[in-house]
This record gives C-alpha cells, structure tokens and sequence, in this order.
C-alpha cells in the first residue's frame, strides 16, 4: 500500500498516521495511505510560508505566470489519469471526473494570465503638486479549505489565484479525497514552486483547519464545506481580524412554469439535481413547477430518472456514481423519512443499491406533494434528492423560490423573456440560470451567493483579485 506524504517548506514529510483512501464505488479498493498532520506539523507548515513569503511577494509576474501556466499544461496532459483518480476517490462517473480535472487545468491558466494583468491607477489628486496611486498587494499566508464534492477543482480555484497574486499558501484537502490534492501539490512541486511558497497539510478539520484558522500568522482563510462549520471559521477569523471567505451551501429553486418547453426542463432538473450524485452546493434540490405543467413534468422526471444507470464511476455508461460514503448514504435516507413523516410521497427511487462491488449506491428519489414549510425544502440534504412543490403562478413560484436562508443559485424554466428577466433581476441568488441546469458554471466569471450560502467576495474569474489581494494608496510630492 502506497503511502503519500504531506509537503511542507518543500520536503515529503510523513504525518503523524495515516488515513485510507477508500473507493466509494468499491470499498475494497483502498487507493492509498495518507499522511495525518498534528498540530506541530500544521504550524511548521504555516512558519514556512510565512518565510517564503517576502520573497515570493516580490517575484516578478512573469514567474508566476509561468508556474501557473505549467501547471496547468501538466494537468492538461494527464487528465485522464487524473480523472480517473478523481472518480475512484470521489464517486463521479469517469466523464464527470475528466471534466472537472480539464477545468481544473483551466483554472491554472487562467490565473496564469491574471498574474501578467494585476494593474492599478493613477489618479489626480484634489491637491496641486500630488500624485495618487492605488494598486494592489498580495495578503500574506492563506489557508485553503476545500470539499470533497469537487476534488480538483475546488482546489485549483483557490490556490491559483493565490498564488498568482504573490500570496503563500498552506493547503488542507478534505479528508474523504486527499489524493487529488495531494497529486495539485506533486505537480505544484516538480513544477518548481518554491520552498514554502505551497504546503500541502493533510489531516483533520479538528487539527489542521482549526490550526489554520486560529493562527495569528495566518492572514485569510478560504473555506467551501458546512454551513455550520463555516460560520465558526467566519466568527474565529473576525475575532482576530483575519480576512475570510467562505462558501457554505445551497438549498437551489428550479422554477418551471407552465410555458417551458418540456424537454429542456426535465433536462436541466435531472442534470440539476442528480448527476454527480446530487452532491453539488449547486444542484436544484427545490423543484417548483406551476399547476398547469406540474403532472406532465412529474411523470417525464420519472420517465428520465428510470433509463439512468447507477452503477460503479468507472464502468462505461454510468449516469450516476455512489454517494461518496457511509454517513452521507445514512442522511440522506433520513431525510426520506422525515420527508414520508411530513406528508410528502417518494414517487419515485430513494432506496439503496445493490451493485457488483459493495458501495455506497442509492436510487435517484424524486418526492412530490410537498409544501415549502417541509424540511426536505428548508435544509440542505446534498444528495440525490430533489422535491416538487407545487405553485399556482409565477409570483407564488419566485415567493417560494426566495423563501430560504441560501441563496446561491437559482434557475426558471420558460419561453416567456418577460418571466425571464424579471427572474434574472429579483431571484435572490448570486447565479441565475435560465433554460439551464443551475449546476454548471464557467470559471472565468464569479462564484458565489447570497444570504446563508456565502461570506466574503466572490470566487473565480477577476473578481478573485477581490480576496487575495489588498488595496494600497499611495501619495507622492511632486518636485
């Protein structure tokens, strides 16, 4: 059994234990033995990039470029392998795990040439004989907290523009799939990232991300996961007055009114709330559907829902993978129960599966006669469960849209441009989509939502600039 080691100041060094990567598709696949850091080893991690860090801030865009721009081409290369590692780790269907490791690769570019476009301003001063600058600066020491639901990606979006801005960084992946992260670092390493500039630490959330958090040498946190581990990230970084960002979940509407065409609804409610196994912060968990529309739309869901293949990620013609493990099939179980308890009916699925290799499989549920008071439309469940509420017109149908404590994306389904932009303009979310699943989005524009779903600036794109940098003004005396 392979064993893979944390990196700090540069060197593979081995944690204090180590942790098996357990396929979810196969349980008795163990893809390899991860290091375990302790406290010890999170704060060298931390003292490294803190003494990697004048140097790096200084290094030339150029530089950064390049490595990132490397990084990116290598990921490119062995996206294949990479994919599948992904998929063997995590639970997404091989095609799903490919296409998260391309846009991983992309990410990198991307950021690449964002290191070449860090401008600034020069202004006239209210003031004769005064020149006024304003640029910007990188932070310091970051440390990034990522998901297991997208392995690769995730990581990629945070560490990218990170380092493209002059920042150090200390990386924790999710316990669940630390071999794609550990993999970002190998190719971080042999790409010549320099010493401390990128350590990766390995281990849990109790011991290395609170090591992270609560460091006084750490300047920002950047976290995807939990709400309510989230908002204790959130409340420990303000009471030191550490920049933080955080990204905490969704409980996404896909409204469908009675004009939609059919066909594109139930495609992007099954993209929506079922591929990659519903375990997207992203995935339409609220179905709203009008009176006119809603019986058809049920019964073509559960027409799509029952040719879908769930079966092992790697097997050829998977439309949906395992649920990553154990605690995560448990719960979501629990929530059709509490949904059956409530008065609402499984019309489709829910059950658990059987497959060749033992894994963590469910049936696709599909839980209609609901009402927007019920938990399974209150709390996020992040599986493949999606509910049907049913609304008289589009008003009542936006109202219950808005009717949550997320708000991250959301999506209409309709031949009206008049329902469309009205939507666009008043659904509170930070993504809207329209005529489109609400999972899947560019990485080149900004990521993120409202109210409960997220904390900070955006994500992705130029607006990242917003995060991993600081504004500095400065003034000059002519003559």
């Amino acid at each position: 059994m392979t064993s893979f080691h944390n990196l700090v100041h540069g060197e593979w060094i081995a944690g204090t234990s180590e942790l098996p990567n357990i396929n979810p598709s196969d349980t008795s696949d163990v893809i390899g033995l991860y290091a375990q850091a302790d406290a010890s080893q999170t704060e060298a991690a931390i003292a490294a990039a803190r003494t990697a860090f004048p140097a790096w801030s200084r290094s030339t865009p150029q530089q950064r470029f390049d490595l990132l721009d490397a990084v990116g081409s290598e990921i490119l290369a062995r996206k294949d392998e990479i994919g599948r590692l992904l998929s063997r780790e995590e639970g997404k269907t091989l095609p799903e795990g490919i296409g998260e490791t391309v846009r991983a690769a992309m990410i990198f570019k991307f950021f690449a040439g964002e290191a070449l476009r860090c401008g600034g301003e020069v202004v006239p001063s209210v003031r004769p004989g005064v020149g006024v600058e304003v640029f910007r600066q990188p932070l310091g020491v970051v440390g990034l907290i990522a998901p297991w639901n997208f392995p690769i990606a995730i990581p990629a979006w945070k560490i990218a523009p990170a380092l493209a801005f002059g920042n150090c960084v200390v990386f924790k992946p999710a316990e669940l799939v630390p071999g794609c992260g550990w993999t970002l670092a190998d190719i971080l390493h042999r790409c010549g990232v320099p010493k401390g500039v990128f350590n990766l630490v390995m281990g849990s959330g109790q011991v290395v991300g609170s090591g992270l958090v609560n460091s006084p040498q750490v300047d920002a946190i950047s976290f995807t996961g939990s709400v309510a581990t989230g908002r204790r990230i959130i409340a420990a970084c303000a009471g030191r007055g550490a920049k933080v960002q955080a990204e905490m979940g969704g409980k996404n509407p896909l409204v469908v009114l009675d004009d939609a065409d059919l066909g594109i609804a139930v495609n992007a409610a099954v993209q929506s709330a079922y591929f990659s196994t519903g375990q997207r912060c992203t995935a339409s968990s609220r179905i709203i559907v009008t009176e006119k529309i809603h019986d058809r739309f049920v019964t073509a869901v559960i027409d799509k829902l029952s040719g879908l293949k769930i079966d092992h990620a790697l097997k050829a013609g998977t439309d949906i993978g395992p649920v990553v493990d154990q605690h995560q099939l448990a719960g979501n179980l629990k929530y059709i129960g509490i949904a059956r308890a409530e008065g609402g009916t499984v019309a489709f699925g829910g059950e658990p599966l059987q497959r060749e290799k033992q894994g963590f499989y469910q049936m696709p549920a599909l839980i209609t006669e609901t009402t927007p008071a019920m938990r399974i439309n209150r709390e996020e469940v992040f599986g493949p469960i999606a509910s049907v509420v049913c609304a008289k017109d589009y008003d009542e149908a936006l109202f219950i849209a808005n009717d949550t404590e997320f708000g991250l994306a959301s999506g209409i389904c309709t031949t009206s441009l008049k329902h469309a932009t009205h939507f666009k303009q008043h659904a509170e979310a930070g993504m809207v989509m329209v005529n489109l699943p609400t999972a899947g989005v560019d990485y080149h524009v900004p990521f993120g939502g409202r109210k409960g779903s997220s904390y900070g600036s955006r994500e992705q794109g130029t607006y990242a600039r917003e995060f991993y940098t600081t504004v500095k003004t400065a003034y000059t005396a002519a003559g």
